[in-house]
């Protein structure tokens, strides 16, 4: 049985450890607030890009011609795929999710046969990967975002290194794995293929209800220059909005993994506390009868 210096030590590093996980609670909910403000701000523009790339689609008819990112390059051989993950730990099964659903796709797509090359955003999935598929990685992105919020330009260097690894013939399909944020309490895994880009189609039932004239639009160039334009820009906007989400996802996870943590350390101050006084009033009992034993002993 554990003394009471015992007791009492333990104690004391278990208050330690639920104020530092009861401030790191607080420090990720403030930093969620921003991220999914970011994240939400970030939804009009994404919005009206693929509104636009629709309209224009819509006017011009796909042969192999077009833009290698939209038809692709008539073979399925070499496999890019970027996940994405954090950098640091301490947030539940965030990264573990991204990690399994990353080692999936590569076990299904070793399978067939398939050659993977691999690109990791965020240290944490570098680092896992790193043991199992070392020789599949060809770049690794860590620190995106640094210590106040993520830019356009981070997702722009990662979508240049993958337009580059397209045009030299590096991959034939580039699937791009992370966390989408759904709620404070959902982060789920996703895998969204972005090359050969799959454009957007229109929902059947709001055609149906479409009533009166539709507009004309009048593209200047053409509609092939406007589309070849808008695909690169269009893959590191998808990127983009897969960091804001990883970001927003990261912070969600480590607020409720901390709530957890502080209130886990708190029922465990509890137990000990009353093992604590239970030792205590046992130790009490023990000299009590020592006493009284040498007392009637004279």
């Amino acid at each position: 049985m554990p003394s009471l210096r015992d007791l009492r030590d333990r104690i004391s590093s278990v208050k330690s450890t639920k104020k530092i996980t009861s401030a790191m609670k607080m420090v990720a909910a403030s930093k969620l607030k921003k991220a999914q403000g970011q994240a939400e701000a970030s939804q009009p523009y994404a919005q009206a890009m693929s509104q636009m790339m629709a309209r224009v689609a819509a006017n011009i008819q796909i042969n192999p011609n077009s833009s290698k990112l939209l038809t692709g390059t008539g073979s399925v051989q070499t496999h890019l795929i970027i996940a994405v993950s954090a950098d640091r730990g301490l947030c539940g099964g965030f990264n573990a999710y991204v990690l399994r659903k990353t080692r999936l796709l590569i076990s299904q797509l070793e399978r067939d046969g398939k050659d993977v090359k691999i690109i990791c955003v965020g240290r944490k999935i570098r680092d896992a990967l790193s043991r199992t598929h070392k020789a599949n990685i060809i770049k690794g992105f860590t620190g995106i975002g640094g210590k106040t919020k993520i830019n356009f330009s981070e997702a722009h260097d990662i979508a240049e290194l993958v337009l580059d690894q397209f045009a030299t013939g590096g991959f034939d399909v580039c699937t791009l794995v992370y966390n989408q944020f759904v709620s404070v309490l959902t982060q789920t895994p996703q895998a969204q293929q972005l090359i050969p880009f799959k454009l957007p189609e229109a929902n059947q039932n709001e055609q149906d209800s479409e009533i009166g004239p539709k507009p004309l639009y009048s593209f200047e160039p053409s509609e092939e220059e406007i589309l070849d334009d808008l695909l690169p820009r269009n893959l590191a906007i998808q990127i983009f909005r897969a960091l804001l989400d990883s970001a927003a996802g990261e912070q969600a996870a480590r607020m409720t993994a901390m709530d957890a943590a502080t209130r886990n350390a708190g029922d465990r101050i509890s137990d000990l506390t009353l093992q604590y006084n239970r030792a205590r009033q046992a130790y009490i009992t023990k000299e009590l009868i020592e006493i009284i034993s040498g007392a009637e002993a004279v």
